[in-house]
């Protein structure tokens, strides 16, 4: 894993999402598709979720906000691999 600003990994994220609208991911998907750290992983789809721009289903999925319809929670809790939670 190389160091990434976490600007650059919500845009790589963004960008992902932009062109697969219907993408699905549980964290530990999202952190293998793009080799990101545990802490970078989660601070990024943390701020995605706080921006509304993904939600979560109630499996836990990332899902863009826009095409996830009404099953999405915006800023939901969620616990992170780690153990903590993070809201």
């Amino acid at each position: 894993m190389r160091f990434m600003p976490i600007h650059e990994a919500v845009e790589l994220i963004q960008m992902e999402y932009a062109e697969m609208p219907e993408l699905r991911l549980t964290f530990l998907q999202a952190r293998r598709l793009w080799n990101f750290s545990e802490d970078l992983c989660e601070r990024a789809l943390t701020e995605l979720l706080w921006s509304g721009f993904l939600g979560r289903t109630p499996d836990g999925s990332y899902v863009r906000r826009s095409a996830s319809g009404s099953s999405v929670r915006k800023g939901a809790s969620f616990a992170c691999e780690s153990g903590g939670a993070i809201t």
